[in-house]
């Protein structure tokens, strides 16, 4: 699956997907604003699926309730 997105500005930074903009967690409140504008809800939980699945590579001692919250859960 191929998505183009827009430049947020708030971008993740590997591997700690940390924000690039604000250094918060990402996604920020601002690229979820952004994220939620830009793409229909089925696109957005795919696409941050996705994007859950690669952190989980980067961040494998991560809390699963904690990513899937920050990574899933806000796309409802």
């Amino acid at each position: 699956m191929t998505v183009v997105l827009p430049d947020l500005g708030h971008t993740a930074e590997r591997p700690s997907w940390d924000c690039r903009a604000c250094s918060r967690p990402w996604p920020c409140d601002a690229a979820r604003e952004a994220l939620r504008v830009e793409m229909d809800p089925v696109a957005l939980a795919i696409y941050m699926w996705l994007n859950l699945e690669e952190a989980v590579r980067d961040m494998p001692s991560g809390p699963a309730p904690e990513l899937f919250a920050r990574f899933i859960q806000w796309t409802r």
